[in-house]
């Protein structure tokens, strides 16, 4: 007899809201600690697992001068929106290879509001990663490994840094479409490798979706179904350049009764919608471009600050490919 699965839910399935982290790349983190704490505050009333609050990198590369609070994440600037986190919601924040000074500013989990810290990194960054993951392990935190840019990775190149990870203890290792260049079928070849890999060791897989092709939420749906338990996605799927998952969508998809969507359309309303007026992200043509070539968005993002460059979609079409 045939079944419905979609109208169940998997309880070890937890949600991961990127809304500052990766929305913070489109205008250097520099968010009121109003916004901050209502999304923090919405996370709390909506039953999300994880809210990721920034980043841990250097204020060496990245002076205080130009970026703000959460590309640094000082314990300070998250109690001043947190307090002691009396609540169920897990903190988190993200280390980038090459970027952070790890091993001074991540702090001992006993001096830290923060559960979980996310490390990514390219696959060449991988035996950083990995020292950088033991460093966090070590300090008592959750611990997830972020492989950026997978799809421009060679398959050998992630077989051997997967048979590296597997022997970490990252509890989570997660298939990151940084370009938002992947299709449904790439998507269940990864989560499965994944799994494969991270079986012996009792990892769970993750997923980590751009919108260049207007996919991350069908990808997000589809490393769903081939066993991905840790989901990231950020209200109105704000993030870099076209975006990530959006939660409002991946919450009327999840059909767990402990999640609940009203307060994610109210933060839409009083929040999102006046950030929209300020900064822009979305899948524009520039990013759909981008992404169909499975090249960084950095020069789309470039274009579309640019008012002679914002609406020359030919113009840069015509670049693009003349560089591929």
């Amino acid at each position: 007899m045939a079944t419905a699965p979609w109208i169940t839910y998997r309880p070890e399935l937890k949600v991961l809201d990127c809304t500052i982290r990766d929305g913070g790349l489109i205008n250097d983190h520099v968010f009121e600690d109003g916004f901050v704490k209502a999304v923090y505050e919405t996370c709390v009333e909506a039953g999300i697992d994880y809210m990721e609050i920034g980043y841990k990198n250097s204020k060496r590369l990245f002076g205080k001068d130009k970026f703000g609070a959460w590309r640094h994440c000082d314990e300070d600037d998250i109690r001043r929106i947190v307090g002691d986190n009396p609540t169920e919601l897990k903190l988190s924040a993200m280390a980038d290879a090459g970027k952070s000074d790890w091993r001074t500013d991540i702090q001992p989990k006993h001096e830290s509001v923060l559960d979980m810290i996310r490390v990514a990194f390219y696959v060449h960054q991988v035996s950083e990663a990995v020292d950088m993951i033991k460093c966090a392990a070590d300090h008592g935190y959750e611990v997830t490994a972020n492989l950026m840019a997978v799809s421009t990775a060679q398959d050998n190149e992630i077989n051997q840094a997967l048979e590296v990870l597997a022997d970490s203890p990252a509890g989570t290792l997660v298939v990151v479409d940084s370009f938002g260049s992947l299709y449904a079928e790439q998507i269940e070849i990864l989560v499965k490798k994944y799994q494969q890999y991270g079986a012996a060791t009792g990892k769970e897989v993750g997923i980590h979706a751009h919108n260049n092709l207007q996919l991350a939420f069908a990808n997000t749906i589809e490393a769903i179904i081939h066993g991905a338990n840790r989901v990231d996605a950020s209200m109105a799927g704000l993030g870099r350049g076209a975006g990530n998952c959006p939660i409002e969508l991946l919450m009327g998809f999840l059909r767990n009764p402990k999640f609940h969507i009203r307060p994610i359309y109210q933060a839409l309303q009083d929040h999102l919608l006046p950030l929209r007026e300020r900064v822009e992200w979305g899948p524009y043509p520039q990013y759909n471009m981008t992404g169909q070539y499975n090249q960084h968005p950095r020069d789309a993002m470039a274009a579309r600050t640019r008012p002679e460059c914002r609406d020359n979609y030919v113009g840069f079409y015509d670049k693009l490919i003349s560089d591929v």
